[in-house]
């Protein structure tokens, strides 16, 4: 039997936040570098400055982002932001394992009819879920800034480095700076 996969649909809405996740290409460790997630800090601070996007919180686990953002402009591309976040990662990281690491780019190279592409992200969009209500904001949050816990990786939330549990636990901001959520959305945060 053969499962035939819908087309993701993305919704830009005005006044919507997005949970996005989205996974390292065949969910390899690729982000357990800071080297790597450095990248990925640098990568969204151009992002969110071009898009005019607010960051509300994050966490980076070895493959895979979780991501929440909240776009500040009435009409706006999630997935151009998604796409101008995600592509100058996998220029870097590229350009690095060709200097430093060619044996690797055999495993991430396939090629589609006549085309040959390099992966580093899972082929596709990712997850994107628009967030209307507070009540489902504050359990985004929670699931997110939870994951490193949930896998083992740290005893507390804000014990993980790479996370915006940091912030709102009243520590630093740590690598990736958070936005204020405003007040009717009923979240306390950073």
């Amino acid at each position: 039997m053969s499962r035939t996969r819908l087309p993701r649909r993305t919704f830009n809405e005005p006044g919507h936040a997005h949970e996005l996740t989205f996974s390292t290409y065949r969910r390899l460790r690729f982000l357990e570098r800071d080297r790597v997630r450095g990248w990925f800090a640098d990568a969204l601070a151009l992002a969110r400055e071009k898009h005019d996007v607010a960051v509300w919180t994050y966490v980076l686990m070895p493959e895979h982002v979780h991501l929440l953002v909240h776009p500040r402009r009435r009409s706006y591309s999630i997935e151009a932001f998604r796409h101008d976040l995600k592509a100058p990662v996998g220029r870097r990281a590229f350009a690095h394992l060709e200097e430093h690491a060619p044996h690797w780019l055999p495993q991430l190279t396939r090629r589609r009819g006549k085309k040959t592409e390099r992966l580093f992200w899972q082929p596709g969009a990712g997850y994107d879920r628009n967030v209307t209500e507070p009540k489902t904001l504050a359990a985004m949050i929670d699931y997110i800034h939870a994951n490193p816990v949930r896998r083992g990786l740290c005893e507390r939330p804000e014990d993980w480095m790479w996370s915006g549990a940091r912030c709102f636990a009243g520590q630093d901001a740590g690598p990736i700076p958070l936005d204020p959520i405003p007040p009717e959305w009923g979240v306390t945060g950073p």
